[in-house]
């Protein structure tokens, strides 16, 4: 029968394993009829252990397999690495940071974002426990700011390790430059040549950013199949109106592009869609791309409207009125989100310069006065134009 003085723990000591995936500070080691009882509290999970061991079970532990080991005794002394230490303690900090800091990625990014841009990542996106959502702020808002946020604070809180983003032909260089150099995130840029020399670099590694274009993803069969068959975390389509979805009675024509985000669309928890043109005046197509982001909810169109509808606000801004219904500017609810130029201002509550609202000061010249088209019976024949008279230089 094993005793506590078989054992070379004691109280106060911090071993591993007795719990699968925590540490456990002793409180008591005593007999336990014919084993051994271990008791403790978790480090992290504060939850009382109790394991009586035999003696086979206890050597199994200590000797065979070395699972059960000593990572801290009673015996503390300060000669430690203290170096070591402070960056212990600061990736730690650094990991629990967001739980303390409400704009924790604001922070650690090199960005300087505007009120909408901070209403839209933390007020709408972050809070949704599954992201499918169609982002449809104007021009000028900053769309690729705010979905670097989005990720950056989804990647601190652990949420998400995989990320394709999907963008057209001549954006994939500037959004790969834009999240290294404003967000930190190193994202490999995707395309013929790449995947060609690796074609299975999205199943290889495990977490990342990947860049892509639309257009060779929906050419290129291989690298679609190779896209579908991995899990992703979170996919983002920027220019999402170009996902054409088009009804003709029972007939449905779809793009190439609406095909290939259509095949992604399933496998991933999280998608979102940038656009600053969401509705092109027709229902069919809108509905369409709202079907990409939750297939039970917008099966007709009346769907549409109401939820589009169910929080929208400015309802008086007629210049976005289509077929008859609301118009859609202003829409905030869990799914879309939409506000113009008008309602992008700075934290001083002026017209924010970064949403190109201010416009550069032009100095209008009068202009000529044009003459008169309608020809007189006197001057009915085509005259030759008058010569312009030359400038005559004297020389001094």
């Amino acid at each position: 029968m094993p005793d506590a003085t078989t054992v070379n723990f004691t109280v106060g000591d911090v071993v591993s394993g007795l719990e699968p995936d925590d540490l456990v500070e002793i409180s008591r080691v005593a007999p336990f009829g014919n084993r051994l009882l271990i008791e403790g509290v978790g480090v992290q999970s504060r939850r009382l252990v109790k394991r009586p061991l035999t003696h086979d079970e206890l050597a199994q532990l200590t000797n065979e397999l070395a699972q059960l080991t000593r990572i801290r005794g009673t015996d503390h002394s300060f000669d430690g690495d203290a170096s070591l230490f402070l960056l212990g303690a600061e990736a730690e900090r650094i990991r629990i940071a967001h739980q303390f800091d409400p704009l924790f990625a604001v922070n650690a990014s090199i960005v300087d974002p505007l009120p909408h841009q901070v209403e839209a990542v933390y007020r709408y996106l972050l809070p949704l426990p599954r992201i499918r959502f169609l982002l449809a702020d104007d021009t000028g808002a900053g769309k690729t700011i705010m979905t670097g946020l989005l990720i950056k604070e989804l990647l601190f809180r652990g949420v998400i390790q995989k990320i394709l983003i999907i963008t057209p032909g001549g954006l994939t260089k500037q959004w790969q430059e834009e999240m290294q150099e404003k967000f930190g995130l190193a994202a490999r840029l995707v395309n013929r040549a790449s995947f060609d020399a690796e074609p299975g670099q999205f199943s290889r590694y495990d977490e990342g950013t990947f860049v892509i274009s639309i257009d060779f993803l929906a050419r290129n069969e291989g690298c679609l199949k190779a896209i579908e068959a991995t899990p992703w975390d979170l996919v983002v389509v920027d220019e999402a109106h170009k996902l054409s979805a088009y009804e003709y009675g029972s007939r449905l024509e779809e793009s190439g592009r609406y095909k290939a985000v259509k095949a992604i669309a399933g496998k991933t928890d999280h998608l979102l869609f940038l656009t600053a043109t969401p509705h092109r005046g027709r229902k069919d197509t809108f509905r369409r791309l709202l079907l990409l982001l939750d297939p039970d909810l917008f099966q007709k169109d009346e769907h549409v409207s109401d939820k589009i509808q169910a929080t929208a606000v400015n309802t008086d801004l007629l210049n976005e009125d289509f077929e008859g219904e609301k118009p859609i500017s202003g829409a905030r609810n869990r799914f879309f989100l939409r506000r113009l130029k008008g309602e992008m201002v700075d934290w001083d509550n002026t017209p924010s310069s970064g949403s190109d609202i201010r416009k550069p000061l032009v100095t209008t010249l009068p202009r000529k006065k044009k003459p008169s088209t309608t020809r007189s019976p006197a001057t009915s024949a085509p005259s030759a134009r008058r010569p312009r008279p030359r400038e005559t230089v004297t020389s001094s």
